[in-house]
């Protein structure tokens, strides 16, 4: 399971918003709706995720009346705040969002969609196992309104899919594929690089094979050892090696290339789309600090600067809930410092960059140095840009550093 949430601030019980926060309805307004469930844990794993035996209290089955509660109580909180407004994005994530019935996502999206309305031309995703995906499935998804489905691919090589705990079948992702783009569904396939035992040609052998799927959306990311997860223990105990950081870069260096060269240009260091329609406009809103509604056990919530996030078991949820209490376990309002640090951390991740005009006064004169050591594209910056260069992406994180330290 996830790690402890964050300290803050006790949460109303009711659920409300202060009455001095700065409520602005033309910010874009995002709903993520989490499910929780997984068949099976991956080794790598810590997001708040419950397979079957540890659902004590909570039945899967109850699952989508619960969150539909939430949404309601939401409707209230945002109504009488004056913040409610139609969604742009709806995300479905978890876990595994398809082990639930097609038909249970759909109850949800339609409570959200009488509570909230839509935006024209919305985008609504759902995260998918392959093995959980067939035509049946995708075309109730696209009926209820879905136009998008994120099928976690991770691998094409067996071998590294048992590394990472992965249970589908490498051909499933192509059925599954298959499936979404008959029911009219946007696909976007996602890969992790540099799990143990994978070598180059074995990501080379993955990244051939989600580019022949010929999807829309192409999401990479490197394997990040989280402490509390099996995969942590293994390593701790020497039973399968760390990740190499310098075979990482080259699998970054080789997924850019040839995403590139098959017409996917990266908007986010680690997401690729084949044009701008087709990137995640969902993550966009996150990265660009959007407002957004975050539903069930553990979901974080983001509106006007104000920040909460729920209690973490499916049984403490519902509790609350069904006694007509707000879920949420804690509140912060970072101060105006926090968030520019948050803002230049997320900025500078997108193939826009961010403005050094935005950046910390102290920070500015550091990007010449950045440019100098090939990490910031110096055209850009002379535009007023600070825009990654591929080896400035393998090493966003030191980039930031000097932007913010």
């Amino acid at each position: 399971m996830a790690g402890p949430l964050p300290l803050g601030d006790p949460a109303p019980s009711d659920g409300r918003l202060p009455a001095d926060l700065p409520i602005d309805t033309s910010v874009p307004f995002s709903a993520y709706l989490h499910i929780p469930f997984c068949r099976v844990r991956c080794g790598y794993c810590d997001f708040n995720t419950y397979t079957s035996n540890e659902l004590r209290g909570a039945r899967q089955e109850d699952y989508a009346a619960t969150l539909v509660a939430e949404i309601e109580l939401a409707r209230r909180v945002l109504g009488d705040a004056g913040a409610l407004r139609p969604m742009d994005t709806v995300f479905f994530g978890g876990g595994t969002p398809t082990l639930l019935p097609a038909g249970d996502l759909a109850r949800m999206l339609g409570a959200a969609t009488s509570a909230f309305g839509l935006v024209d031309g919305a985008e609504v995703t759902v995260e998918a196992n392959p093995d959980t995906v067939t035509p049946e499935v995708a075309r109730t998804l696209a009926d209820a309104g879905v136009t998008r489905l994120s099928i976690g691919m991770q691998s094409a090589v067996p071998h590294v899919l048992a590394a990472l705990d992965r249970t589908h079948q490498p051909d499933n992702v192509r059925t599954a594929v298959a499936a979404a783009k008959d029911a009219g569904l946007a696909v976007s396939v996602d890969l992790i690089y540099g799990a143990p035992g994978e070598s180059l040609a074995d990501w080379e052998a993955s990244l051939d094979a989600a580019l022949a799927l010929e999807s829309d959306h192409i999401s990479a990311y490197a394997l990040i050892i989280e402490d509390g997860t099996k995969l942590a223990r293994q390593i701790r105990r020497g039973e399968v090696p760390t990740p190499d950081d310098d075979l990482q870069a080259d699998m970054y260096e080789l997924a850019d290339g040839k995403l590139a060269a098959a017409g996917f240009g990266w908007y986010e260091v680690s997401n690729w789309a084949r044009s701008e329609e087709q990137r995640s406009r969902h993550n966009v809103a996150y990265w660009r600090g959007s407002d957004w509604w975050g539903f069930g056990p553990g979901a974080h919530s983001h509106v006007a600067g104000l920040r909460w996030w729920n209690v973490k078991h499916p049984a403490a949820y519902a509790q609350r809930l069904a006694a007509s209490d707000s879920p949420a376990a804690g509140t912060e309002r970072p101060d105006a410092t926090a968030r520019m640090l948050e803002r230049v951390l997320l900025e500078s991740r997108l193939v826009e960059g961010i403005a050094v005009a935005d950046l910390p006064a102290a920070n500015r004169s550091n990007v010449a140095g950045l440019i100098a050591d090939g990490l910031v594209d110096a055209a850009s910056a002379v535009r007023g840009q600070v825009r990654l260069t591929l080896r400035g992406r393998l090493l966003a994180d030191a980039v930031v550093r000097q932007l913010t330290d």
